[in-house]
């Protein structure tokens, strides 16, 4: 027979607790990027991704600095941490997500996997943006907008693994990928010309 005195126990958690990360259906709303290898950068990805969990207050997913709420109950947290991992398959490509992909792994291991692939190994991933950016031409892509805005993705990219690359090399990349091309480079070479500042070189921008 139970003690008059004896503490009740607990009520059973809620079954349909709320919360405002349930109701994303497409990821692509809020993230339109798709991170690759080599056309989207890592660190933009990164803004819209960390403005994002931050939004919907899932931040401490994928960021060990900032503590797990409360007031969540157990179950919740790993839909939610489930949630937070479907958006990260969500937004990178199909070869990333293969050498990403692990089973059981939480959102953070998942997080950290894409940050030392596109981090850690600066060295290597450096080597591989340099190759990528000498051997970009002209004629490997379907017009000059496009050939000018890849130069300047790998560019960028360069600059994320501390490897940036000066205004005066990246013209010349420019005009040494115009080879083979209808351009007359020799004509374009001879011209004297006054190389602006990045922001305002506008193939660049």
């Amino acid at each position: 027979m139970a003690k008059e005195d004896e503490t009740p126990p607990p009520p059973p958690p809620p079954s349909n607790e709320f919360h405002s990360a349930l109701t994303i259906s497409n990821i692509k709303n809020s993230i339109p990027l798709t991170l690759d290898y080599e056309k989207v950068q890592y660190s933009n990805w990164v803004e819209l991704f960390d403005n994002h969990v931050c939004a919907y207050n899932v931040l401490d997913h994928i960021d060990p600095t900032v503590s797990r709420p409360k007031d969540i109950s157990d179950a919740l947290w790993i839909r939610l941490d489930a949630i937070v991992k479907q958006w990260i398959y969500g937004t990178i490509s199909v070869e990333l997500l293969q050498t990403i992909l692990k089973p059981k792994s939480t959102a953070r291991q998942t997080w950290d996997r894409l940050r030392e692939i596109f981090q850690d190994n600066k060295t290597t991933r450096a080597v591989y943006l340099e190759t990528q950016l000498n051997e970009l031409h002209l004629d490997s892509l379907p017009n000059v907008t496009a050939y000018c805005q890849q130069l300047k993705n790998l560019a960028d990219q360069l600059a994320n693994v501390d490897q940036p690359i000066s205004d005066q090399k990246l013209f010349l990349r420019l005009i040494a990928g115009l080879n083979k091309t209808d351009y007359d480079t020799d004509d374009c070479t001879d011209r004297s010309f006054t190389l602006p500042p990045y922001g305002s070189f506008s193939p660049f921008t």
